[in-house]
């Protein structure tokens, strides 16, 4: 894992990682709303986040 960066070390962040930081938390929340207006049961959507949560993580650790 040595392309992971540790936010600490980097602290404050660059504008852009704030940017980008910011729109994919507007992205989940939009998207959980969504989620929850169609009648989407909170389970799944919970269990969702976490597949994803858990691949993406994967992902960081295999390449």
């Amino acid at each position: 894992m040595s392309n992971v960066t540790r936010l600490r070390h980097v602290l404050p962040l660059p504008a852009d990682v704030t940017v980008a930081t910011n729109a994919l938390d507007a992205a989940v929340v939009k998207a959980i709303a969504e989620a929850k207006d169609a009648g989407l049961p909170q389970g799944m959507i919970v269990s969702i986040l976490h597949g994803h949560a858990h691949a993406e993580t994967h992902r960081m650790v295999v390449t």
